[in-house]
């Protein structure tokens, strides 16, 4: 919709006052809307963030009266474009996130659009239910979007979709009234068309319409197939015909089965009712058959769907290929045997884990009986998890796919009946052979319903008109099976422009008569379903641009280049997801509920402006500063994104491209040179500590560098650990000859701050029998990294790569205490270093080691034994770094805790402590630091008795727990050190 206001801003500022929420009109927010999940790119002309019904009353009328547009957004569901367009974006998953009423009687809640699915199912737990339509984007996706998409997930064999599950839905009209849907009788209906009003006459279109039966027979006779459970082409007017109105023995008539599936087009949803099912049976055991071609799986489908399954989803071998490449889900391969051109997991339940199993090995014996697959591993029910989330990754695990070709949705939502399935799917595979294509295959086998994918360049226009014409013969294909188009994506922009082909003129004429009863001025989001654009139209890229280049300092050939690493971000959303649902990504986002600070959000940020810059500093941007301000650089994207959006190394990058133009900061100075200020510091330790500890002089310096008031800066020890291993390393006691020999990696931190913990480490190590080797080398670079000076750390980086390569190896390991200082060497090294250095930089990376993994090893190889700790019982509660988290592991700190035979260790399920190196002490970002903090991990330390010790591998987490509850965290060793039988 084009407005006929060419300038609303006055318009637009007086209806931000009016608001009890946001309207945010400037550039960054409009660019950080402009995409969703889609290949769709169109600037809104504002977003709002209601916090009211009468907010978004106000939003209604302010459309109409511009004759603009409202676009509702939550997250987690879109996939066709539904979320893009020129007027006004109204993002309820800030505010409209409240659980309003329970009844678990009747099963059934009610809630706000912005609820989270898995957070609204961890209410639920308890009281033995849950919404039962699981998506793979459960953690982020909202029930309002499940609604607008009518969304189905991997269990929808035996649960249904979402619009099996709405009982109600109170709405605004696009008169700005209100009206509540659900089920009533005929007595009700009419009386409902004798209402005036808009709400009157939605009754009477539908009593009118679907009462002539020539309309009725082109439904039921050009729709999918009923045996299609996953049916969302057009309007579900179907559903409706199947009424008791309508339809003898039918059930009451309700007009949530035409809005849910309707896409935001014809109400704005403000509540949604929602029934409930039992939870499901306690135990879960997957297995994970493995085929040698496409076709095989299929029919192996096929035999499943006659076993009781609760879930048959594909993966294909180019999913499967690109996990490889995943710090996160490589870890979750351990199931796969061999190189299968796909697999198919295939879930039972059970009230034992005999019951399952025996379900399993009874469609494996059928499995071999009918020569379908060659492999059958059972994955039991502590492992399902795991293997689930590798699954559930597929859609961001497809942006590494290496190039700018990319698995495209745009057929990925096709549903037949099961039986057509084998067939469908072999005759498409034909079709793609033609067009050069080798497409991707996976997803809800059991449900007819492969998600299919292109691989095209969408910066070619060769690939742009081909992105159309596979989706041309693909619609005519699935219409020739009478499936659907689409099953539970929804059609948005992508595929709405084929409905009349899947449907009927007749039948695509119906549903724009109703659109516009509904939504006489298309004020409801617009261009969606009905009337659409072409489908290569409003890409995210115009035919054949070319790639800017960017010169950076650190290495990102590896994925083409800095702007491509950006471009890998697909909009999957992954960085969504909030603290229940485990993980560290994204915590600014998680304190915030802002898409700015969502990987997804930075990564948008970055790609718009450098695509588009005409500047000799491509980064000098105002916009992408904003942006990555509140970036913790905490590398959880690192790992758990699936694109492996690696965000921390972008930021680092952009500030030191940044700073070329603006300078660098007086704190980025101090903070980068803390070791040259912690050495100075360290002559006269005393002084230095009363200086930075009283308030008159550490207020003053704090004021100075912009640090928190309330924060305490860290003390300088008495003696550097490298002065204290000189004078004492050669009396300690020990073992000889030596089990193993290593270079202990005496990092900046562990040297001047933490020197009571490096030595309990040495000495733990040197009495366990290992021979702790020290020499003189550089600094990490730790902090210079962080704050973009990045020649800095270069320096640094390539003086340690001098200094170890040649002493290194796989007998002889690096190993480092502080784990944002050695895991340097793993992650940013080889890319940081100039060419003549990367040889080695890559090899000091496979041969450098945490300290709890060289212990945690030592234990595995049967070096390091609980015999020669104390029995006594002790309870520790262990929150991890979140780099270790991202390129190691908390599993190697638990190993270690738990080696006195008495010792109880939990894991907190927090994510990043707040703190991030230097980001917390920052004043400007003290009270989000805290912020983040009170999410899970300072709760948890609180409610720890006196007797629970807190453990925490890094620094900065220790003070951030000293600071934020009063209490005392240890290091791992120095817990295990304690323990030690003298």
């Amino acid at each position: 919709m084009t407005s006929d206001y060419p300038n609303l801003s006055p318009m637009l500022e007086d209806l931000a006052t009016r608001l009890e929420g946001e309207l945010k009109y400037d550039t960054l927010t409009k660019t950080l809307y402009a995409t969703d999940a889609s290949v769709y790119r169109e600037i809104p002309l504002a977003v709002a963030f209601p916090k009211s019904e009468a907010d978004i009353q106000k939003l209604i009328q302010f459309a109409k009266a511009h004759k603009t547009s409202l676009i509702p957004r939550t997250a987690g569901t879109s996939l066709a474009g539904q979320c893009v367009g020129n007027g006004i974006v109204v993002d309820v998953s800030k505010h409209f996130t409240e659980i309003l009423e329970f009844n678990a009687v009747e099963k059934w809640v009610r809630v706000q659009p912005g609820v989270v699915r898995d957070e609204l199912n961890r209410f639920l737990k308890p009281h033995g239910l849950f919404f039962s339509p699981i998506t793979s984007t459960a953690n982020r996706a909202m029930i309002g979007g499940m609604v607008g998409n009518n969304s189905s997930g991997t269990t929808s064999i035996v649960y249904g979709t979402t619009r099996d599950k709405v009982m109600e839905l109170k709405t605004m009209l696009s008169d700005g009234s209100q009206a509540v849907f659900g089920p009533i009788s005929i007595t009700e209906f009419e009386k409902k068309c004798v209402m005036d009003g808009l709400e009157g006459s939605l009754y009477r279109q539908v009593r009118e319409t679907l009462s002539q039966p020539g309309i009725q027979k082109n439904i039921r006779d050009h729709f999918p197939k009923k045996s299609i459970h996953r049916r969302n082409t057009g309007y579900a007017v179907d559903a409706l015909l199947d009424s008791n109105l309508f339809t003898e023995g039918g059930e009451a008539f309700n007009f949530c089965q035409l809005l849910a599936g309707s896409e935001g087009t014809l109400a704005f949803t403000t509540e949604v009712k929602i029934k409930l099912d039992p939870l499901p049976e306690p135990v879960e055991i997957v297995v994970a058959a493995h085929f040698t071609s496409i076709n095989q799986s299929m029919k192996a489908a096929q035999v499943a769907m006659k076993h009781p399954a609760t879930a048959v989803e594909l993966m294909d071998k180019i999913i499967l290929d690109c996990t490889k490449e995943s710090l996160e889900y490589g870890k979750n391969r351990y199931f796969v045997e061999g190189d299968p051109m796909a697999l198919l997991m295939i879930e039972f339940t059970g009230k034992t884990e005999e019951e399952a199993r025996a379900k399993g090995e009874k469609l494996i014996e059928d499995l071999q009986a009918a020569d379908l697959g060659y492999a059958y591993p059972v994955i039991g029910p502590d492992l399902t998890k795991s293997a689930w989330a590798l699954r559930s990754a597929g859609l961001g695990l497809l942006a590494n796919i290496p190039g700018d070709r990319k698995a495209v949705a745009c057929i990925e939502d096709t549903a037949v009946d099961i039986d057509d399935l084998a067939d469908y799917i072999e005759e498409f595979d034909q079709m793609m052979v033609a067009y050069g294509q080798e497409p991707v295959h996976y997803a809800h086998a059991g449900a007819g319903e492969i998600h299919l994918r292109p691989i095209l360049d969408l910066k070619k226009k060769a690939d742009q008109e081909e992105f159309y014409n596979i989706s041309l013969d693909v619609a005519k294909l699935v219409k020739k099976y009478r499936g659907s188009l689409s099953g539970e994506h929804g059609d948005g922009r992508v595929r709405a422009p084929f409905i009349p082909l899947m449907v009927g003129e007749e039948n695509y004429q119906l549903f724009r008569r109703i659109k516009y009863t509904w939504d006489p001025d298309n004020i409801f989001n617009p261009g969606k379903i009905v009337d659409t654009a072409p489908m290569n139209t409003s890409l995210r890229y115009t035919p054949d641009m070319v790639t800017p280049e960017q010169h950076t300092l650190m290495d990102f050939s590896h994925v083409g280049g800095f702007l491509r690493l950006a471009e890998k971000c697909n909009g999957s959303g992954d960085c969504r997801k909030l603290p229940g649902s485990g993980g560290t990504m994204c915590p600014s986002y998680q304190a915030t509920r802002n898409e700015k600070e969502t990987t997804r959000g930075r990564a948008n940020t970055l790609r718009e402006f450098l695509t588009l810059d005409k500047q000799s500093n491509p980064f000098d941007h105002p916009e992408i500063k904003e942006a990555l301000d509140l970036c913790l650089s905490c590398k959880g994207c690192t790992s758990e994104c699936p694109s492996n959006v690696d965000m921390a190394s972008m930021k680092a990058e952009f500030l030191y491209q940044y700073q070329k133009t603006h300078g660098i900061p007086l704190r980025s100075k101090a903070f980068a040179h803390i070791n040259e200020l912690n050495g100075l510091a360290s002559i006269m330790p005393g002084l230095a500590n009363f200086s930075l500890s009283n308030g008159l002089t550490g207020g003053l310096m704090k004021s100075v560098l912009g640090v928190a008031p309330k924060r305490n800066l860290p003390q300088v020890s008495k003696l550097s650990l490298r002065k204290w291993y000189k004078r004492n390393y050669a009396s300690l006691p020990g073992k000889s000859p030596a089990i193993k020999s290593f270079y202990l990696f005496i990092d900046e931190f562990t040297n001047h701050n933490d020197t009571h913990i490096g030595i309990p480490a040495i000495k733990l190590l040197k009495k366990l029998g290992y021979d702790i080797k020290v020499i003189a080398h550089e600094e990490s670079g730790r902090s210079a990294l962080s704050k973009g000076l990045l020649e800095k750390a270069r320096k640094h980086a390539e003086a340690n790569v001098v200094a170890f390569q040649d002493l290194v190896d796989g007998d002889v390991p690096l190993v480092g205490i502080e784990p944002s200082a050695i895991l340097s060497f793993r992650d940013e090294y080889p890319r940081l270093v100039r060419k003549e250095f990367v040889e080695g930089a890559k090899k000091l990376k496979f041969h450098t080691l945490l300290i709890d993994e060289f212990i945690g090893r030592e234990i595995a190889s049967g070096n390091i034994s609980a015999n020669s700790f104390t029995n006594a019982k002790r309870t520790i509660k262990l929150h991890g770094h979140c780099h270790q988290k991202a390129l190691s592991s908390l599993s190697w700190t638990k190993k270690l805790l738990e080696l006195p035979r008495n010792y109880q260790v939990e894991v907190i399920p927090s994510g990043c402590c707040g703190m991030a190196g230097s980001f917390g002490y920052e004043a400007e970002h003290y009270a989000l630091s805290m912020q983040i903090g009170e999410m899970v991990l300072f709760p948890a330390v609180r409610d720890s008795d006196a007797a629970t010790q807190i453990a925490a591998p890094g620094t900065s987490c220790r003070h951030q727990i000293a600071d934020g509850t009063g209490k005392k965290a240890k290091h791992p060793v120095e817990i295990l050190f304690e323990a030690l039988n003298l």
